[in-house]
C-alpha cells in the first residue's frame, strides 16, 4: 500500500493482471467424449437428411396440411374483413350510408320477388339455374 503524503488516506494497490484475450499460448486440446461424438454424429445425419424427411412428411400428412391450412387461412381472412369493417365504420357518414343502401336493396328485393307469386316461381327458377350451374348438373 502506498501512502500519499499530504493527506492520511491510502491508496491501494492493483496487482497488474493479464489480459486473457491477449494470450498467445496455444490452449490445450481437450479430448473428445466418445458419447458426445455419438451425438453428433447423429445430428449431423439428421440434418444431412433433413430434406428428405420434410418431403416424406409433407407427402404423408398432405391433406391435414391443407385442411389446417384453409383453416388458418380463412381465419385471417375472415379477422381481416372484420379490421377493414370496421375501419369504415369509423369514417363519418359512411356506415349510414351503407345502411340506407342496404336497406333500399332489402326493399327493392321483397317488392321484385317475394310479394307477388309468379315473381316467386321466377326467383326459385333463377335460383335452382344457378345452383346446377355451380354444382356442375345440367337438366
Amino acid at each position: 500500500m502506498s501512502t500519499d503524503i499530504n493527506s492520511e488516506t491510502t491508496i491501494p494497490e492493483v496487482p497488474e493482471v493479464e489480459n486473457p484475450s491477449l494470450h498467445t499460448e496455444p490452449l490445450e486440446e481437450t479430448g473428445t467424449n466418445p458419447q458426445v461424438q455419438q451425438v453428433l454424429d447423429k445430428v449431423s445425419g439428421i440434418l444431412a437428411n433433413l430434406p428428405d424427411y420434410v418431403t416424406d412428411f409433407f407427402k404423408e400428412y398432405q391433406r391435414p396440411l391443407i385442411t389446417v391450412g384453409l383453416i388458418l387461412a380463412a381465419f385471417v381472412s375472415v379477422k381481416l374483413l372484420l379490421a377493414i369493417l370496421h375501419a369504415v365504420n369509423e369514417v363519418p357518414l359512411l356506415a349510414p350510408t351503407f345502411e340506407l343502401v342496404g336497406l333500399g336493396y332489402s326493399g327493392w328485393f321483397v317488392y321484385r320477388f317475394l310479394l307477388k307469386d309468379a315473381n316467386r316461381q321466377e326467383l326459385t327458377e333463377n335460383f335452382t339455374a344457378l345452383k346446377d350451374q355451380v354444382l356442375g348438373k345440367h337438366s
